[in-house]
């Protein structure tokens, strides 16, 4: 996979704001893909984070594999990192307004000795491009005022909304990091949408699908695609251009890459994860 240039302005702007608001906000829902929860994770925003209280928020848990979800929220709460899993147009309301309340539990109630009630809380949004932030934000507050698009980097600038009776929300764009160390993570938020389709080759992100699929979800490529077990024993770039054929794109892979990783987006290969939890906590602390 070629290097990918993908820090344009306004995210460097975008990471400059969340520093200078850090300080007047309770608390921070990160927001990452149920579908890659590690991956989906900026870097820069943990050093940003340091020691504000934050909830980290598994977006688009509808098109992620249930059972590995369960485990990741299982695995970030031994870490002593709040998580909950959402889907960000059903419901998430109330779970996240309890969670937030759970977590400042101890600041709320100093706040109700001093006489201090019904004070808003002020949540911090943050998260990468394309994870379902403006949607969540939408949901959240009944009113579509944060621009919402199926691709990266719709929203542009921040701006604070009014959530339930409790809680005002600061929507900020979403903000990647400017270099990947590992070549995978790049591939895997190719595949979701995290990054725009002008920056990548398809056929690499086709053939990391394909990689993927046959190895953790076979049966869900055998029926999309009508394929043979041995057809699946194919290398992945004679698979390819197998669906190539198979998809009436003759011999126009780059075609068919598109449409397999739009189909993937959509969930038409079933509900996946692309992020392994780790076998314990000491391996993720080692």
């Amino acid at each position: 996979m070629a290097v990918i240039q993908w820090f344009p302005g306004h995210m460097a702007k975008a990471l400059r704001q969340v520093k200078e608001n850090i300080k007047q906000v309770d608390i921070v829902l990160e927001l990452v893909d149920a579908r890659l929860p590690e991956s989906s994770r900026n870097p820069q925003l943990a050093e940003i984070l340091q020691n504000k209280p934050s909830i980290l928020v598994l977006t688009k848990k509808d098109l992620a594999d249930p059972q590995a979800t369960a485990k990741w929220v299982n695995y970030y709460e031994a870490l002593e990192q709040p998580a909950i899993a959402v889907n960000s147009t059903a419901g998430s309301l109330k779970i996240i307004e309890e969670k937030i309340k759970q977590v400042l539990a101890n600041k709320l109630a100093l706040q109700a000795q001093k006489g201090i009630m019904h004070k808003r809380i002020k949540v911090m949004c943050i998260g990468i491009p394309n994870v379902g932030k403006s949607t969540l934000l939408n949901h959240l507050v009944k009113k579509n005022v944060a621009q919402v698009g199926n691709r990266p980097g719709v929203t542009k600038s921040q701006q604070w909304l009014k959530a339930g009776k409790d809680m005002l929300l600061l929507d900020t764009p979403g903000i990647l990091w400017p270099k990947f160390e590992d070549p995978m993570i790049g591939k895997k938020l190719a595949l979701t949408g995290a990054i725009k389709e002008t920056l990548y080759a398809k056929d690499d992100i086709a053939l990391y699908l394909l990689e993927h699929f046959c190895q953790y979800a076979a049966k869900s490529l055998k029926e999309r695609y009508k394929l043979t077990d041995n057809e699946l024993s194919l290398s992945q770039v004679d698979l390819l251009l197998l669906i190539t054929q198979k998809s009436g794109f003759r011999d126009d892979y780059d075609k068919a890459s598109e449409r397999m990783i739009l189909e993937c987006r959509k969930g038409k290969l079933g509900r996946y994860t692309l992020d392994i939890v780790p076998e314990s906590v000491q391996s993720h602390n080692g």
